[in-house]
């Protein structure tokens, strides 16, 4: 299956500019359709009160006559031909006129026309958008009443034009306001690239003086320096060194540890391999002697191999990745199983282990975990305490349940020497031995318990012994209690 390759890296600069480029060349038509309707607003204005006048003109004209005291009035024009004229003098635009009677007959002018749907009140000047022989118009019209009370009603005036005049006067204006756009938007995209690139400067002087630090160099990052918007990322990256420079510090603390550690048990190989072979060159037989070396030498390689287990213990402990591949651990098994292996040093140093907790599969004790590292907390903590507990001593693993099923419990009780409160802490660290004690180790054991600990989301407390324990006469005892999550826990 082909892998897909990461997705390229994004833009700031481009971005930005995106964001404020492509909203402007959405909203430069915009203005030009807003731009070209308000130009013919403009443009109708002054033609609408030349074509309302004209309509004037022709009313005033307009006569009323009846045909006796009882028949019906007729309006009619003094002059028409003058007002034909007058209306067709125009060189640009064709004008129409026509004249409608108060019964609606035609009176004069153009029967194209057609009159209006609604009635206004009289000598008001109304306008409207129309056609005549399929070409665009723009008309006037008003109703004109008769001073005579006895006429019928209104007659009705309408003059129209073409739009040729507006039409050029509107694309006069927008030609005006529209060419200097086309100089001003590359002016204004110019000008907000230059903006862009002179305020994203400080981020590429900031990636500059990044670059030009060397590897062992953590010091923080002077914010002074940065942009107001980005000081908060500069923190950022400041509290990441700060953490970056304790984890190498403590890295390099472990390792220097770990390196004098090694140095004992590998110095004390050396020193018996080198005391044989003297032996063996000089023709000396002894095989007590002999034997006591090789006894030497073997009590130093475990040593060596006891530490190095232990390193390799706490390099697992501390792999995020694999401590986040939790699955189902039978927490009392465990401890059982980890009993019976220590059984036998047990045995030879006259301490008696023993186990406290459930004895089959007790599903209260189940919890989310990497069994190989509860399996390797157990074993130290068992180890630890066979370590320091004196021969004819107490040691016991007890597992027990909580009655609310929210979390199970696992402690590890001895009636060694105890630790004081001072100590309880220091405990933990790294090659950390307690004082007054000649107990071998590697002092890695209980930095492992705590980062397992850790990874697993609890912790361990140390306290003394409970009193029958301390009863032996050995002293207070320790007592190291962990508390793990029941599997589905509610939270």
């Amino acid at each position: 299956m082909p892998q897909s390759s990461p997705p390229e890296p994004r833009s700031l600069f481009g971005e930005i500019l995106d964001w404020m480029l492509v909203p402007l060349l959405l909203l430069w038509p915009m203005s030009l359709v807003l731009t070209y309707a308000a130009a013919e607003n403009i443009a109708n204005q002054p033609y609408d009160r030349e074509l309302g006048e004209m309509a004037r003109a022709i009313a005033r004209q307009i006569v009323f006559d009846r045909t006796g005291a009882e028949g019906p009035s007729r309006a009619r024009l003094r002059q028409p031909e003058t007002a034909a004229d007058m209306l067709r003098a125009d060189d640009t635009d064709h004008i129409y006129f026509r004249v409608l009677g108060t019964r609606g007959e035609h009176v004069a002018g153009d029967h194209e026309l057609a009159p209006p749907d609604e009635k206004a009140e009289p000598q008001e000047v109304r306008y409207r958008d129309d056609e005549v022989h399929g070409e665009p118009v723009r008309a006037a019209y008003l109703w004109v009443a008769a001073t005579d009370p006895h006429v019928d009603g209104p007659a009705l005036v309408v003059v129209a034009e073409t739009l040729g005049k507006r039409s050029h006067l509107a694309a006069e204006i927008v030609k005006g306001v529209i060419f200097p756009q086309f100089v001003i938007l590359p002016l204004a995209v110019v000008l907000v690239w230059l903006a862009l690139a002179r305020g994203i400067r400080p981020l590429n002087e900031l990636q500059q003086r990044i670059r030009r630090r060397r590897s062992e160099d953590l010091s923080p990052i002077d914010e002074r320096d940065a942009p107001e918007e980005v000081a908060p990322l500069v923190r950022a990256i400041n509290d990441l060194l700060a953490r970056l420079d304790q984890s190498i510090g403590a890295q390099k603390h472990f390792l220097a540890d770990a390196a004098h550690q090694l140095k004992t048990p590998l110095a004390g190989l050396r020193t018996q391999a080198e005391l044989a072979q003297r032996e063996i060159d000089a023709g000396q037989q002894d095989a007590r002697s002999l034997k006591r070396s090789l006894q030497q030498i073997a009590h130093s390689s475990q040593r060596a191999a006891h530490m190095v287990n232990q390193l390799l213990a706490m390099a697992r402990a501390e792999d995020k990745e694999s401590a986040s591949r939790l699955q189902e651990v039978r927490l009392a098994r465990l401890a059982r199983e980890v009993v019976r292996d220590f059984v036998p040093r047990a045995m030879e140093k006259r301490i008696d282990l023993g186990y406290e907790g459930p004895d089959g599969e007790d599903n209260a004790t189940r919890m989310l975990g990497q069994p190989l590292l509860i399996r390797e907390l157990i074993r130290n903590l068992v180890d630890n305490a066979l370590r320091y507990t004196p021969s004819g001593g107490i040691v016991t693993v007890r597992v027990t349940a909580d009655p609310f099923g929210q979390v199970v419990v696992l402690q590890v009780e001895d009636s060694g020497p105890g630790i004081g409160e001072a100590e309880r802490e220091l405990v933990f660290r790294p090659f950390y031995r307690t004082l007054d004690n000649d107990a071998e180790g590697s002092g890695l054991g209980l930095a492992i318990v705590r980062e397992i600990a850790t990874r697993h989301d609890t912790t361990v407390t140390v306290g003394d012994a409970r009193p029958r324990t301390s009863a032996t006469g050995q002293g207070p005892g320790a007592l190291f209690t962990l508390r793990f999550a029941v599997a589905g826990a509610a939270g």
